[in-house]
Parts: structure tokens; C-alpha cells; sequence
């Protein structure tokens, strides 16, 4: 083959001169110009590497697959004019190389077939050829009857005798036309009898040819019920001659019309045996249907159901409405219309209990299955207890608790030489803090629990997830009432207990009044005869914190703490919290086995794959093992703080249980909200309105959120309440900014600020945005606001009491009464009350206040005046007139 140019070479397979000059500069070859010329062995050496270069090996493909896309454009009207619809046809098509050995299989398999082919073309060429014969026979027999016909009509005409002429020379001319009748209805009667004798030889000939047809047909279906189904078994004609005779009444595979398929495509079995029904069709009409009837080809594989299906519906305690028809594969109208007809009103989600929706089931016609609510959660739980590991000993969880301010946080920085109480914001911790520490005695982990009184189900959460409670009281303090909240917790959760009275390095330290109030508790110091430890330290100098860390050791020794490292890990949620960056962020307590990054774990609502895992420091670790509190990252959303966690063995399972409780728990709120509007409904029957706060509440941690909500729900009265319209983890986005816009609530944002957009919708739309950092501050701003929203209280004060002494009449007033003042001071401005017998008899105000001849304006104790009472003149001597004024007091919750 002559050699070819770059430029030429390029143009043949398609490609920028520059890019094919690159390639062959990388394949090394010395081509730098497009004139150059190239020869087979740098084609060669091209395509090598360019195969090489795609991960190809130099044999040849096995499969190779073609795609072709074809858009036309069809052009419609309609009732806006005129339309053009682009219309994109795709085609692929895949050619397959096979193998020697599958080629010798493919041979044989072919070879039977083709022997197959050559049998049935010969069984329908021998019918074809019967068919024929039976036709030519046919057209012989009707042939020879009509000639038959013919001849014994003319036999009957023939055999009239006709009277010669010269008989009838002499005959009267009547007569002679009288014998022409006779002669000429004679020939006619003959006529009529031959026509009947043929019609009945061809209505025999008839009988016998459908009796010939029939039998026919009927070896025609004993020979189409052998004939294999399969498209390859299909028979195939033989020779050019009986191709072209089938391919009249066969598709047309290289017409472009044919049935919708386009040239060189394959035929399906549908099309062959359609083609094979409408041959045999049009051949049997020219054969007065010969041939039979292939009808049972065409027919269709699938039958419409014509019964109604009865379904197993699944019933929990209690069911949706939308759900129950879900099961049922019916419409919600319907299970609504049988929920009417049995007296129940009910809408698409409400919840309706078992033994409604069995009868609704049974009305309907299928079957009701009771099962467990909490199948799912049983299932989870066996196969969680199925892993059964070896039991190790295992470091103790500590949980230190007591009063706000009295050391917890400053005395476990000592401990893990920390400074974490200096950057609490108000010097106060504000979540569940979590560390395990190595110290010279053992590893121990630790959780730092808030001590404010907002706290109050963190501190219980911190109690049920603990081995040990160190409860810190300040020996200047004493016990307060976070300090007896803690020992109650304890208590409840059967922890045992260890006190650290700490602060001993100041003066007014007094660990005895710390024992004896202690005691009054029922907590006894074991040098009193008791059953708990009491150590005294000092967070500041660090003086007894080694033998609290003894006493917390010992005291795990004799608990025998035990846990199994080789099953799934679970524990407990201490917190969550929305990260901007990194989405949400939970905090784990493993209290059983190992946790590993890339574990599917299941989270109360939620669930998730492990993507990172971090430890108290922020570092990246790849496993931890029990008593070791981690960050993970990856579930779908943020848990609730206390939330069990458990590690599952696929996804599926995990969505599953997940999408199982969110159910319940969306089930469970409709139930609540349907509850709480029945409840105000009477309480707004039964009393006024209540005056409510709307506020929106975002915080950093679920933690903080859910004692911030717990703590604004607390306060209120009978008048005012707070109602938090949206809660959630995170910063504030733009959509909280709207939804207090709609609702008229105040934001309050507890350690997140607001983005960018949500920023410049305040400033627009004029929205009351709070931050806070310190709980009871953003508690106290709410008492004060609602506060001012309380109602004011009206107290009536006295201010004067005059005594009638006598009654004047004037022309101008009517009666005055001449009055002593005899408590207090009397003002013209004031509202009065007329009182005979110490009963109020009228009430009203003043009309004139006079002393002597001159208006007053008030008059005080000891002196004497006139008094006109406005429209009252029932004024008699004896009488008291109290004049008194109504004040305003705000309140307080």
C-alpha cells in the first residue's frame, strides 16, 4: 500500500492534524509536519500505543458494542397552532466473537437445526404440493360436471321428437301451433329435470371435497401442535422457488415497512408467528381455508385478571388511614367510604385503632394479620443479642455532677490538664462534655454534666450512661439544690456514689457541714458508718485529687466492669450538633464492643454510615473500643441526646428501623396535636384566650436546644405561655427567618449566629433576632417578656371618707350634703360612693366640691365642706361619702 501523509492520515480517521502530530510525538515517532509521510509500520506503532494508552490489549475484542442516535422532527397542531416535536430514536446492538469451543457447540446446535429446517420444508413442501393436487382435482371435478350439464341438457332437448314437415303440410294452422306448445313445454320439463340431476352430482362432489378439507385441517393442528416453538427452531424455506411463493405471505424483513422493523433487524417470535398466521390465512382463503387455522400462535401470553385479589393486610395497634389502603392496593376514598358507613369521620392520616380498621379489612374483602408494633424492634434486639463476645474488663465511665459553680469542670482540667472551665461562656459548662484520660492508675472516662437547673434531663442522662457519679460540693457552699437533684438522679439510676468536697483551699471550708447535710440526705460518709466515699480536693491546688482517682478505681474494681471487643458496638448518644462544614456531628459513648469507621450505625431517628471518627481531641482514629467516647460523622441527621446506638449489619436494615420510628413518632405527635386542640378547645370554652409568645430556637448542641425548650415551656401561667413554633441544631438559615415572619415569633439563636441572607431579611422585615450564650440569661429575657404581657392587676385605694352632717337644698344643684371629712382627703376628681349602714347604696361621682362660697378642689381631714353628688339626691344626714381611686400594678410570673 503507497505511503500516506499526516494530513491524509488525519482526515481518514477523523482527527485534528495537531492532536493526531501529538500522539504520534508520544508513540515516538519523529513525525512533526503535516507533509510527512507514513509508512504501515508507523501506523503500526501508533496504534499499539494508542491501545496501550486505553487499557487495551492488542488481541482482538471480544465484544463490541454500536449506538446510534437518530432525532427526526414531527410537526403537530393543536388548540395553540402548530407544534414541532423533536423525536430522538436510540439504537445499540452488540456483536459477541465467541470461542473455538462455543463455535463447535454453535456448529452442532446448527446442524441439528438445519436438519430440523430441512425436515419441516419438506412436510410443508409435500403439503403445498398436495394442496395443489387437491385444487387441480377440484377445478377437473367442476369442469366435468358443467360439461356434464350441458350434455344431458342437450340429450333432453335432443330427445323431443319434432313431427316432420310434409305430416303437417295439410294440417289446420291452429293445430300446428298447438303442437309447437306441446313440443316446446315437453323440451323445457327436460331441461329441468337434467338442471337438477347436475346440482345434486355437485352438491355430492361438494360434500366430498369439505369432508377432504376437514380431514385436512385437522392433520394440519396435529402437525402445528409438535412444531417447536423457539425462534431458531423456526422452519426455514428451502429453495429460491418456494421463498419467493412464502415471502407473499411473509414479513418482508429488508423493507423498511415491515411491521415497524428496520432492515437487519431480528425477528421476534410475536412477528414470525404472525407472519406464519397471515400467510396461512390469505393461502386458506384461496383454498377455502385448507391450510387450518393458526390462531393459537397469535394469541397473547397474559390474560386480564377477572377476580378480585384478597390481600394479607398488616395491623398494628394503631394505622393510618393512607396506609391501610396502601396494604390493600385500593384508593384512601375508599377505605374512607367503608370507615363512613361504619360511623367513623376520618381523614387520609388520621390514626385509627386495631379493631376499626379489621373491620374495615374484612368489609373489604381481604384478610387481617395482627402483628407486633414493635416487630421491627423485636427483630432488631434478637439479632443484636445473637452477638456474643468474649468479656473483657473495661475501663469505668465517671459521670461528675453537683451545683453550678462549684467545681466540676476546673477539677477534671486539673485532672486531664486542661483549660476548658475558662472558656465555658458565663464560666458555667453548657453540654455533656465527654473525655477518657490515662492516668498513672488506668484509663477512666469521664462526663462532665451542666449544672444549671435547666439541665436538669441532661443530668439524668449523665446518671443512666455512667458506671460511677462523682458528685462535687464546695466545702464554703454546702449542699444546694443542684447538689440534692444529683443524688436523686443517682439514686434512681442505682450508681454508686463518691463525694468530692472540693474548694478545701479556701477559709471558709467546712467538710463536716458538708458530711452532715449530706447525711441528712441519706448519703453517709463510710467513717460515719456508711456506704459512700468522701475525698477532699482542691481543683485549684490540685491537693486529693489522686485519691479520688484511687477511691474511682477502687470502686471499679469491686464492680467488675466487663464488656465484649469482638462483637458490633454499641452505647449511647451523649450529643449532637449540626456543623456547618461537616454536617452533623454525633458524640458516641461505645459502652460495648468495637466501633470502626465505615460501620453502617443506627441512631434513634437516624442512620448512617461512619465517613470519619474523632476522639475528644479532634483526631482521626479508625476504631475505639468500649468506655471511649468518639465524634462520628456520616448519619443523616442529628440524634437526640440519650438515644441508644446500635451497629447493623446492612443499610437496608438500618433504613428500615429508622423509617420505622420516625413513622411511629410522626404517628405519635398527630396523636398529641389532635389531643391538644381537642383540650383547647375547652380550655378556650371554659376561660379566655391564653396570650402566647411565639419563639423560633436554634441552638449548637441537641443537648442545649432540648433544655432550652423544657425551660421556656415551664414558664407561663393561666394567661400567658410560651409556644416554640420551630426548634433545631445549627445556624440560623433564611428559612427560619420566614417562618418567623409568618408566625410573629422572636428568634433566639443560643451559640449560632445567622448567615448572610438570613441577615438582610431581619434588617427588611424588622425581625426581633436574639443571641445568647448563657442560658438563664435568655430564660430571664423571656420571664420579662411575658411578664409585660400579663395583664395588669387593679387595686382599689381609698383616699378620703367625709360624713354627712346635713342636707341643703339648692336651687341650682339640688340637695348638698354640709360633710365633715373625717379620714383622709376628698378630691372633686375622683370617683365616690354613697354608703348608709356602711352599704354602698350609690356610686358615681362628684358634681361640686365647695367650701363656704368657693370651689375646692380637694378638701383634707378635719375640715368641713359641701358635697354635690351628680344625679343623686337621696343624700340623708348620717350618710358616708367614700371617695376612693383605682390603681394599676404590673405583675410578676
Amino acid at each position: 500500500m503507497a505511503q500516506v501523509t499526516v494530513q491524509q492520515l488525519a482526515e481518514t480517521v477523523g482527527a485534528p492534524v495537531d492532536r493526531l502530530l501529538t500522539q504520534m510525538k508520544e508513540a515516538g515517532l519523529p513525525h512533526s509536519a503535516a507533509g510527512e509521510a507514513v509508512s504501515e509500520e508507523d501506523k503500526q506503532t501508533l496504534l499499539t500505543f494508542l491501545k496501550r494508552s486505553h487499557g487495551e490489549s492488542t488481541a482482538a475484542p471480544k465484544r463490541i458494542t454500536l449506538k446510534r442516535k437518530t432525532i427526526s422532527t414531527l410537526r403537530t397542531s393543536g388548540s395553540q397552532g402548530k407544534k414541532t416535536v423533536n423525536v430522538e430514536v436510540r439504537k445499540k446492538r452488540t456483536y459477541v466473537k465467541r470461542d473455538a469451543s462455543d463455535a463447535d457447540s454453535e456448529m452442532q446446535d446448527a446442524a441439528k437445526l438445519e436438519a430440523a429446517a430441512l425436515a419441516e420444508a419438506e412436510r410443508q413442501a409435500a403439503e403445498a404440493r398436495a394442496a395443489e393436487e387437491a385444487e387441480a382435482a377440484e377445478k377437473a371435478a367442476r369442469e366435468a360436471a358443467e360439461a356434464e350439464e350441458e350434455a344431458a341438457v342437450a340429450a333432453a332437448a335432443a330427445s323431443v321428437p319434432e313431427p316432420e314437415p310434409e305430416d303437417e303440410k295439410d294440417l289446420d294452422p291452429e293445430i300446428l301451433r298447438q303442437r309447437a306448445a306441446e313440443r316446446r313445454m315437453a323440451r323445457e320439463a327436460a331441461e329441468a329435470e337434467a338442471r337438477k340431476a347436475a346440482m345434486e352430482a355437485r352438491k355430492a362432489e361438494e360434500e366430498r371435497v369439505k369432508a377432504e378439507a376437514s380431514a385436512k385441517v385437522e392433520r394440519e393442528k396435529e402437525a402445528a401442535a409438535k412444531r417447536p416453538k423457539r425462534l431458531h427452531d423456526a422452519p426455514a424455506p428451502q429453495t429460491e422457488e418456494q421463498r419467493k411463493k412464502a415471502a407473499r405471505g411473509r414479513l418482508d424483513r429488508s423493507s423498511p415497512g415491515g411491521r415497524g422493523k428496520q432492515r437487519g433487524h431480528n425477528l421476534s417470535l410475536s412477528d414470525l408467528e404472525a407472519a406464519e398466521s397471515g400467510m396461512m390465512r390469505r393461502r386458506g382463503g384461496r383454498k377455502k381455508m385448507r391450510g387450518g387455522s393458526h390462531a393459537e400462535h397469535g394469541k397473547h401470553g397474559f390474560e386480564m385478571p377477572t377476580e378480585k385479589r384478597a390481600h394479607e393486610v398488616e395491623l398494628a395497634d394503631m394505622t393510618s388511614v393512607g396506609g391501610l389502603a396502601q396494604q390493600m392496593s385500593v384508593k384512601a376514598g375508599e377505605v374512607i367510604k367503608e370507615l363512613m358507613k361504619l360511623g367513623v369521620m376520618a381523614t387520609i392520616n388520621q390514626m385509627i385503632d386495631q379493631d376499626t380498621a379489621i373491620l374495615v379489612v374484612e368489609e373489604m374483602g381481604h384478610k387481617p394479620k395482627l402483628i407486633s408494633a414493635d416487630a421491627l424492634e423485636e427483630k432488631l434486639e434478637e439479632t443484636l443479642a445473637q452477638h456474643e463476645g468474649t468479656l473483657e474488663p473495661r475501663a469505668p465511665v465517671v459521670t461528675v455532677m453537683g451545683h453550678v459553680d462549684h467545681g466540676k469542670t476546673s477539677l477534671l482540667d486539673y485532672i486531664r490538664k486542661a483549660k476548658v472551665a475558662s472558656g465555658e461562656a458565663g464560666g458555667i459548662t453548657q453540654h455533656i462534655g465527654a473525655y477518657h484520660v490515662e492516668t498513672g492508675h488506668g484509663m477512666i472516662s469521664f462526663l462532665d454534666t451542666p449544672g444549671h437547673a435547666a439541665f436538669t434531663a441532661m443530668r439524668a442522662r449523665g446518671a443512666k450512661s455512667t458506671d460511677i457519679v462523682i458528685l462535687v460540693v464546695a466545702a464554703d457552699d454546702g449542699v444546694m439544690p443542684q447538689t440534692e437533684e444529683a443524688v436523686q438522679h443517682a439514686k434512681a439510676a442505682k450508681v454508686p456514689l463518691i463525694v468530692a468536697i472540693n474548694k478545701m483551699d479556701k477559709e471558709g471550708a467546712d467538710p463536716d457541714r458538708v458530711k452532715s447535710e449530706l447525711a441528712a440526705r441519706e448519703v453517709i460518709p463510710e467513717d460515719w458508718g456508711g456506704d459512700t466515699q468522701f475525698i477532699e480536693v482542691s481543683a485549684h491546688t490540685g491537693d486529693g485529687v489522686d485519691n479520688l482517682l484511687d477511691a474511682v478505681l477502687l470502686q471499679a474494681e469491686v464492680l467488675e466492669l466487663q464488656a465484649p471487643r469482638d462483637v458490633p458496638a454499641q452505647g449511647i448518644v451523649i450529643e449532637s450538633r449540626l456543623d456547618k462544614g461537616r454536617g452533623p456531628v454525633a458524640s458516641l459513648l461505645i459502652q460495648s464492643g468495637t466501633l470502626r469507621q465505615g460501620d453502617i450505625v443506627l441512631a434513634g431517628l437516624q442512620y448512617g454510615r461512619v465517613r470519619a471518627m474523632l476522639d475528644e481531641n479532634g483526631k482521626n482514629i479508625t476504631e475505639a473500643g468500649p468506655s471511649i467516647p468518639v465524634e462520628i460523622l456520616g448519619l443523616d441527621g442529628t440524634p437526640d441526646a440519650g438515644d441508644l446506638f446500635a451497629v447493623v449489619e446492612s443499610e437496608k436494615r438500618a433504613r428500615e428501623v429508622a423509617q420505622y420510628r420516625q413513622d411511629k413518632t410522626r404517628d405519635s405527635k398527630l396523636q398529641r396535636q389532635q389531643a391538644a386542640k381537642l383540650d383547647n378547645m375547652f380550655e378556650s370554652m371554659t376561660a379566655g384566650e391564653k396570650k402566647t409568645l411565639n419563639v423560633v430556637v436554634k441552638a449548637d448542641v441537641r443537648g442545649s436546644l432540648e433544655a432550652i425548650q423544657t425551660a421556656l415551656l415551664d414558664l407561663g401561667n393561666e394567661e400567658v405561655q410560651v409556644n416554640i413554633v420551630s426548634g433545631g441544631v445549627g445556624g440560623l438559615a433564611e428559612t427560619d427567618i420566614t417562618l418567623a415572619i409568618t408566625s410573629s415569633a422572636v428568634v433566639f439563636g443560643f451559640n449560632v449566629r445567622a448567615d448572610a441572607s438570613a441577615r438582610r431579611l431581619v434588617e427588611n422585615e424588622g425581625v426581633d433576632l436574639r443571641y445568647y450564650n448563657v442560658i438563664y440569661d435568655l430564660i430571664d429575657d423571656v420571664k420579662q417578656a411575658l411578664t409585660g404581657m400579663l395583664a395588669p392587676e387593679m387595686r382599689e385605694e381609698i383616699l378620703g371618707i367625709a360624713e354627712v352632717r346635713d342636707v341643703f337644698r339648692s336651687p341650682k344643684f339640688g340637695a348638698i350634703a354640709g360633710c365633715m371629712v373625717t379620714e383622709g382627703t376628698v378630691y372633686r376628681s375622683r370617683p365616690i360612693r354613697v354608703l348608709r349602714d356602711n352599704v354602698v347604696i350609690y356610686q358615681g361621682e362628684l358634681e361640686s366640691l365647695r367650701r363656704f362660697k368657693d370651689d375646692a378642689s380637694e378638701v383634707r381631714n378635719g375640715m368641713e365642706c359641701g358635697i354635690g353628688v351628680k344625679n343623686y339626691n337621696d343624700v340623708k344626714p348620717g350618710d358616708l361619702i367614700e371617695v376612693y381611686e383605682v390603681k394599676e400594678f404590673a405583675r410578676t410570673l
